[in-house]
């Protein structure tokens, strides 16, 4: 079956579908452990009766993310004072925790 670009495109029309091809460079799709990373993107936004949908084709890689946590210099000396404990303590306690400056207190505490 051969369908000629204007003559679908027309139908489209008819059963109320719009399509707009989108020029991109890139596209990047956020998990909570990864990226999904789409280069030489051909990216299409589909608007089906109100319903607007995204079409993506081109070539993805993975790329994990980085989980440690920023650990910023008063998250340390808070941990310190709170559980009398020295800078390394307290820095490992943090890491341990993953940020989480409650649960490394805890952690330190008898």
């Amino acid at each position: 079956m051969n369908l000629n670009p204007r003559d679908l495109q027309k139908a489209m029309q008819r059963m109320g579908i719009r399509q707009e091809e989108i020029e991109a460079e890139q596209v990047t799709i956020r998990c909570k452990d990864k990226d999904i990373i789409i280069t030489n993107p051909s990216v299409a936004k589909v608007n089906m009766m109100g319903q607007e949908t995204w079409q993506v084709t081109g070539t993805a890689h993975e790329q994990k993310k980085d989980t440690t946590p920023e650990i910023k210099e008063e998250d340390i000396q808070t941990v310190m004072q709170q559980t009398g404990k020295n800078r390394q303590e307290a820095l490992n306690a943090i890491n341990q925790a993953k940020g989480d400056l409650a649960e490394a207190i805890l952690r330190l505490s008898p």
